[in-house]
């Protein structure tokens, strides 16, 4: 598949195949993909917890209101963030749009080798980020979770071309 067709392939998969597990080499292409995003300065402000433990994605759904899909999928990537990353930065820094960069890479990596994926936002909610980082035991800010499995549906493609969005300067 190549990169237009696993745009155009991704969807938000809700439902999985319970059961399933996922090749450790397919885990590091996802992660080898989210490791290729940009990132400002190159700071790479980034970490990601792979969540395969049953128990754990059992518990993350008591966390998280929008990931109950996540015990019958194979496992979650949650992707962390650094925000002291560029510490000369103003504002609260680029590492949020590096990490939601990183999570796209991921969702199109599982598409291309044949998985279901939802992206499942947790900053900037920074109850649920807090509670996720502890139960995690991560210092980093978990920025989004991503469910990963093997879907068990097939909705219909939501993206389209609305030219009424898009201005051109000539």
């Amino acid at each position: 598949m190549d990169i237009t067709q696993a745009i155009r392939a991704r969807r938000s998969i809700r439902k999985y195949k319970a059961g399933q597990t996922i090749p450790r080499e397919h885990v590091e292409l996802m992660l080898e993909a989210a490791m290729c995003a940009p990132s400002a300065c190159n700071s790479r402000p980034w970490e990601f917890v792979v969540v395969e433990n049953a128990e754990l994605r059992r518990q993350i759904t008591q966390l998280h209101p929008y990931c109950r899909s996540l015990p019958d999928a194979a496992m979650a990537i949650v992707v962390c963030g650094h925000p002291e990353a560029l510490p000369d930065v103003t504002g609260d820094g680029f590492w949020p749009q590096d990490c939601a960069a990183a999570t796209e890479n991921i969702l199109l990596q599982a598409t291309g080798l044949g998985y279901g994926t939802c992206w499942c936002g947790v900053y900037p909610d920074q109850a649920r980020a807090g509670a996720l980082a502890k139960l995690l035991d991560v210092e980093a800010v978990p920025l989004s979770l991503i469910i990963v499995g093997v879907p068990n549906e097939n909705p219909d493609r939501r993206g389209f071309l609305d030219p009424t969005r898009v201005k051109y300067l000539r």
